[in-house]
Formats: C-alpha cells, sequence, structure tokens
C-alpha cells in the first residue's frame, strides 16, 4: 500500500509539475512581447524628451526602462531553466533529492518566485517543490546561502539597487543613437558626477555625537595641561591669569554638560523612532560614547577645581604682598 501510494504522490509531482511549467513558459512569451512593445514606446518618449531639452525626465524615465531591460533578461533566464526542468520531469519524478545539475535551474525558479509577481505559476512550481524537497532546501534558495546555487546573473536581474550612472549615461546615449537625436550629454554628464548628500545617513561626521565629545575631550586635556600645582602657578602667572584658567574651564564644565544632555536626548529620540517605526536603525549614540562624555567632565571639573585653588592662592599672596608693601612703609 504503502509503494502505491509513493508511486501515486511521484507521478502526480510530474503531471503538476509539468502543467505549471508548460503554463509559466507560455506566460513568459506573452509578458516579453507585451514588455517590449512598452519598452519601445517608452524609448520613443526619452528620444522626445532629450530632443526637447527635458533630460531631467529622462534621466528618471530612463530608470524604469533599465529596469524594465533587466526583467525581460531574466524572463529569458527562467523561460532556458523553466525548459531545462521540463525535459527532464522523469529524472525529477524518479529521485529523491535534487540531482545537482538541476540544482541551478530549480534553486532560480524558487529564488524568482515571489519577485515575479506576474508569473504566479512560478509560485505553483515554488510549492511542488517544497513539498518534494523540504522547507530547507527552498528556504537556502530565498535566503541565498552559499550552497543555494541561485543563478549570479538572474540574482542581478532582479536586483531593486539604482542602476549605476555610467549604465544610465550609456542608456540615454544608445537611445538618442537610435532616434537620430542631437544630444549634447555634457550637462547629464556633469549631473551624474555631483555626489549628493544623503541625509538618511544620519547626522555629518562633523556634528556627529562622538566628533563633540571628541571636541571636548581635547578642550579639557589642553586645560589640564596648562594648569600645574598651584606653588608652581603662583610664579608663572599674574593676577589676570587665574580667572582667565578658571573661566576656560567652567566653559568647559559647561560645554561638557550641554554635550552630554544632547548625547541623551537624541538616544532617547533615537529610542523612540525605533519603538514607532518597528526597524531597527543603526544607534547613533553608543554606551561607548556617553561613557567618553563622563570622562570628558570629569576631566573639566578637575581643571575647574586646579584653577580656582590657583586663583585663590595667587589672591592669598597678592594681599600678603600688599599688607608687606604697607608695613615696610610705615
Amino acid at each position: 500500500m504503502a509503494t502505491l501510494s509513493s508511486l501515486f504522490n511521484r507521478s502526480s509531482f510530474g503531471i503538476r509539475c509539468k502543467t505549471c511549467l508548460n503554463l509559466a513558459i507560455s506566460r513568459i512569451k506573452l509578458l516579453r512581447n507585451k514588455r517590449e512593445a512598452q519598452l519601445k514606446h517608452m524609448h520613443k518618449e526619452i528620444s522626445q524628451f532629450l530632443q526637447t531639452g527635458q533630460e531631467a525626465i529622462a534621466r528618471i524615465r530612463v530608470e524604469h526602462v533599465i529596469r524594465e531591460q533587466n526583467i525581460l533578461a531574466a524572463y529569458d533566464i527562467l523561460e532556458l531553466f523553466c525548459e531545462f526542468i521540463l525535459a527532464r520531469i522523469p529524472i525529477l519524478d524518479t529521485q529523491r533529492e535534487c540531482p545537482s545539475e538541476l540544482q541551478e535551474a530549480v534553486a532560480s525558479i524558487i529564488f524568482a518566485s515571489p519577485r515575479c509577481s506576474d508569473l504566479p505559476e512560478l509560485m505553483q512550481i515554488r510549492n511542488l517543490f517544497t513539498t518534494k524537497y523540504g522547507k530547507e532546501f527552498v528556504s537556502s534558495a530565498s535566503e541565498l546561502r552559499p550552497d543555494s546555487g541561485v543563478n549570479r546573473t538572474l540574482i542581478e536581474k532582479l536586483s531593486v539597487r539604482v542602476a549605476p550612472s555610467d549604465l544610465r549615461l550609456k542608456v540615454l546615449k544608445d537611445i538618442a543613437r537610435e532616434h537620430n537625436v542631437d544630444w549634447d550629454s555634457s550637462s547629464t554628464e556633469a549631473e551624474f558626477r555631483k555626489k549628493h548628500e544623503d541625509l538618511l545617513e544620519g547626522l555629518n561626521s562633523s556634528n556627529s555625537p562622538a566628533t563633540a565629545v571628541d571636541s571636548l575631550t581635547n578642550v579639557a586635556t589642553n586645560t589640564d595641561r596648562h594648569l600645574v600645582s598651584p606653588s608652581a602657578q603662583n610664579q608663572k602667572i599674574h593676577q589676570s591669569e587665574p580667572q582667565m584658567f578658571l573661566t576656560n574651564t567652567n566653559s568647559a564644565l559647561k560645554t561638557a554638560n550641554s554635550s552630554v544632555q544632547s548625547i541623551a536626548n537624541e538616544q532617547v529620540k533615537t529610542g523612540r523612532e525605533q519603538e514607532c517605526h518597528g526597524a531597527n536603525p543603526v544607534v547613533i549614540c553608543s554606551s561607548d560614547v556617553l561613557e567618553r562624555a563622563r570622562v570628558a567632565i570629569a576631566a573639566a571639573e578637575r581643571a575647574s577645581a586646579a584653577a580656582r585653588a590657583a586663583a585663590e592662592l595667587v589672591n592669598f599672596k597678592r594681599v600678603a604682598q600688599v599688607s608687606s608693601d604697607k608695613h615696610n612703609k610705615q
């Protein structure tokens, strides 16, 4: 009984897989013809934009053209893989594990199935492979694990990354040449060479909390370096110098407090954003940065205490000197 059930399931897999593969191949051919017509229309529109000087619109539309070209290339690869598997359905039907010579084709179809929503037959084929080979095999192809065997060209064509500027420029030139448009590409080349600031990357390095703490640490270190022991300080500084050191260190201490407060506020804000959006963005202020800020505050406080001691010592010496001068005059 178990043998009959096994033979029935194998036969069911082969028939259903063959049917889905034939339907997928037919739909790929229909979609290819439709997308090729759309691509020709998009080429004509972009050539008109270039001819009328609307290069900004052409630069945007060319990204859609590249995307369509990538999808057409992915269709070609998928069609070949479907035909390859279709010719070897008897091998798949009789073996429990996926044959090594078919692993690339099977894994590529599994990988492409959720990324090609206009080919629902691929998802049905994926479900058949899940039933036959298990969820671990399908997860390996979907997650692009090292041993998945997914075709690298297919991965590149189905990627959602923005096309590089040199490719966009090449496609624009090809379209202009195809429709005999006399187009000067110098302005577009200059626009593609611009490096636009990405505001989503967070704070600039010059305004980041870590940079603020570094500058604060330098201020405190320099203040400590200039402040020597009170006994040696009374021989080198004048009356106004202790007040100047005291002012500088107090300013450094205020800067430290304000910097740590801003860092703490930024940390709270980042935490709230993570709670609201449910994402895992890059944390701007780490515990290491806060620890460095606390060290900078401690250094500023030591510098301030040393400046106060120096000021008090010099004032005491000045009063004693005035009293001594008065006594000598008498």
